[in-house]
């Protein structure tokens, strides 16, 4: 009897860690969503730079093409 206990016990284990590591993975990836589809104000963007600037050794670049 204690065998087939033991069975059961490690088999309850084994299915709440699997059950535990799928929600994980679930709430990391929904976690990960919603922080990528965060939106910037234009402000911050302005802030950050400029953007592309063509400098000398750009230009260098593009004739040496």
């Amino acid at each position: 009897m204690s065998n087939k206990n033991t069975d059961l016990n490690r088999r309850t284990l084994l299915k709440g860690l699997a059950t535990a590591a799928a929600a994980g993975t679930v709430a990391a990836a929904v976690s990960g969503t919603a922080s990528a589809n965060t939106v910037t104000d234009k402000k911050d963007v302005e802030k950050k730079g400029d953007g592309y600037r063509e400098t000398q050794h750009i230009r260098d670049y593009y004739d040496s093409l």
